[in-house]
């Protein structure tokens, strides 16, 4: 096995990976968002700012529903299914613990040879 995780071979699939990773993360600080909206316009006194409070919150749980929904047409996300979510999360969690163990930062970071095609043969200096 090929322990180089800088050659692009070794970051098949990390695309979706991060794609269900950087969703979750969405939905979880839109939840967050909620959450605060809901804190803020119970200790809020003015008229004026509970009524922004109140739109903002509408927006925000407007904004969880379109996350959450994306992420179950994707099937990332089994709100209904506990037992596919908790599948799920499990397969994440040890993707999350093979990624820290990663030795991301090699010895030889040298990439000579990883192109597609061999330098200009010519020994000239193009300017970029």
């Amino acid at each position: 096995m090929n322990n180089d995780y800088l050659d692009p071979i070794n970051s098949l699939n990390m695309p979706e990976i991060a794609d269900t990773s950087f969703a979750m993360d969405f939905m979880i600080r839109a939840k967050n968002g909620v959450r605060n909206y809901a804190i803020a316009l119970t200790e809020t006194a003015s008229a004026e700012a509970r009524a922004l409070l109140r739109t903002q919150l509408h927006e925000a749980i407007a904004l969880h529903d379109e996350a959450a929904k994306l992420m179950m047409a994707k099937k990332w996300f089994h709100p209904y299914e506990l037992s596919e979510q908790f599948r799920i999360d499990n397969i994440t969690a040890r993707n999350t613990v093979q990624i820290a163990e990663m030795d991301l930062f090699p010895a030889d970071t040298s990439r000579k040879g990883m192109f597609d095609r061999k330098p200009d043969q010519s020994g000239e200096e193009h300017a970029l």
